[in-house]
């Protein structure tokens, strides 16, 4: 590997940092099983001092919901279930409502979020998963539409995977995940447990960088969202975690899981974006440079993550951030991007120039929001448009008919779903469908 190439990409990541006012950063790049580039950034703790290294242990937030997806496969690979099953198979009394036919959702659509439900209310003081199946019955939401036909992250109903594993294992879902896949992958500092992170040295704390300084965050008792969100863990390990992806499903000569359940996890199934799709928890960007991205991020109070691998080249990029809402997905495009010999700052996709007539602008102007708590207001003033989001405004421009982007950080990208009428109905944003305000 380039040693310039790679001591450019740090600064790169240091201007990021002071831009974005982010505490600490760990990035760690594998190749073919062989550590490319290992490197922290930063503070792990701002009141002591202490420097993060790539042993230091961060939320992954979200990039858990992949270790769940993986544990469904290996389920599958069992003969204990198929993911083209419906979950009432598995999970008879999971009722949603307005859903006539509950055998219409299969497990495969709880892995890629297209159940049909938006962002729901989150209940994390939730603890098990019947408790939380009768939390669904009772909640009042609007259904996007037939399952299958919108993608839309769906924390509620990924996490009956963890119930699915528990009722066919008859163990502990935090307990089969640590016995098949932490410990299995020697992820040894690595944990869904809250009370054993205190016992490891070199943690992390979480921030949130608000008026100007750095405020620290608990770390979140998830309740069943663990599922989704538990794993907290190095970038050193989560190299082993990605090794079993670009091994052919191996890891340190034991088979984790088949190429062909990888091959299922990683094949395109929803749109996200014009070159990024959705599979099973994990998203995939087909045409980069020539390869396949293959990757999902994470974002909690203090933790700001993202994690994947590039099949056609043996390689795997692990980045963790110990503050609240920062550009970790363009920090791991960097990496990939200086592994591949591609420009640093080489995007996922370009959005084109479009100008919108006044009537398009009026078909998508108004707030959108979902229960979980996600908000944006989209602004029109003198023939410019905004967002609001998160209190703060920020200037916007089309990209197409239904198509909005602003920099909010980095670049994001509001697409918006219109009726027959070409009204916007829901924005999906950060993978998310919010709905129309009524």
């Amino acid at each position: 590997m380039n040693h310039d190439r790679w001591q450019a990409y740090g600064e790169y990541v240091e201007q990021i940092m002071q831009r974005e006012h982010i505490a600490g950063v760990a990035v760690a790049v594998a190749q073919h099983g062989e550590i490319v580039y290992s490197q922290g950034f930063g503070l792990r703790n701002v009141e002591t001092g202490d420097p993060v290294t790539s042993e230091t242990i961060f939320g992954i937030a979200s990039v858990s919901k992949s270790f769940t997806a993986m544990a469904i496969m290996q389920l599958q690979e069992a003969g204990l279930l198929s993911v083209d099953d419906p979950v009432i198979k598995y999970l008879p009394e999971f009722i949603l409502p307005g859903v006539q036919d509950m055998s219409e959702i299969k497990i495969y659509h709880l892995l890629s979020h297209t159940t049909g439900l938006p962002p729901m209310r989150r209940r994390q003081d939730i603890q098990t998963f019947d408790e939380h199946i009768e939390f669904l019955k009772g909640e009042e939401f609007r259904l996007l539409g037939d399952t299958g036909k919108y993608l839309s992250y769906c924390n509620d109903t990924f996490l009956m995977l963890g119930a699915i594993i528990e009722r066919l294992t008859g163990r502990n879902y935090r307990k089969y995940m640590d016995e098949h896949l932490l410990y299995a992958l020697e992820m040894y500092r690595s944990t869904y447990s809250i009370e054993e992170l205190t016992r490891f040295r070199n943690v992390t704390v979480p921030y949130m960088w608000k008026d100007e300084k750095w405020q620290e965050q608990a770390w979140p008792a998830l309740g069943n969202f663990e599922v989704g969100g538990g794993v907290r863990s190095s970038v050193t390990d989560l190299l082993h975690y990605g090794q079993v992806y670009v091994n052919g499903g191996v890891y340190n000569g034991k088979q984790i899981i088949s190429e062909e359940s990888i091959q299922r996890m990683r094949t395109p199934l929803a749109q996200i974006d014009r070159n990024t799709w959705y599979g099973f928890a994990l998203s995939i960007t087909p045409n980069h440079g020539g390869v396949t991205l293959v990757e999902h991020g994470g974002s909690q109070p203090g933790v700001a993550a993202n994690f994947g691998f590039v099949p056609e080249q043996g390689i795997v990029v692990a980045v963790l951030t110990n503050t609240s809402g920062v550009s970790a997905k363009t920090i791991w495009l960097g990496a990939a991007n200086t592994a591949l010999g591609l420009p640093v700052d080489m995007p996922r996709s370009e959005e084109p120039e479009y100008e919108m007539p006044e009537h398009e602008v009026q078909n998508i102007v108004g707030t959108y929001k979902s229960n979980e708590g996600g908000k944006i207001t989209v602004l029109s003033r003198e023939g410019n448009l905004f967002v609001e989001t998160e209190g703060e405004q920020f200037p916007a421009r089309a990209s197409g008919r239904d198509s909005i982007v602003f920099e909010a950080k980095s670049q994001r990208v509001v697409k918006f779903h219109l009726d027959e009428q070409g009204k916007a109905w829901a924005a999906f944003v950060g993978l998310r469908m919010l709905q129309r305000a009524e």
